[in-house]
């Protein structure tokens, strides 16, 4: 089975969404350099004033993710 997880970091404030979309892009860049399959990255509201920039990525992945860039939490994605 080739389960995911969605690594999300949380952005709050005036900037948030441009914060969020600028951490996506990073996110993004380094799933490429690391050769990460199948990766999806983007950005989310939550409200006016806060936003989430997320990564997801097959469960084979995870750690690698998670100790480099030490996301505030994470959740299986549903297919």
């Amino acid at each position: 089975m080739n389960r995911k997880i969605k690594l999300i970091w949380d952005f709050i404030g005036e900037d948030a969404k441009k914060t969020a979309e600028h951490h996506a892009v990073h996110l993004e860049e380094f799933a490429k350099m690391k050769s990460i399959e199948g990766f999806e990255s983007g950005t989310e509201e939550t409200n006016d004033q806060q936003f989430l920039a997320y990564i997801t990525v097959p469960e084979e992945n995870m750690i690698l993710v998670r100790d480099a860039l030490r996301p505030k939490r994470g959740q299986w994605v549903e297919d």
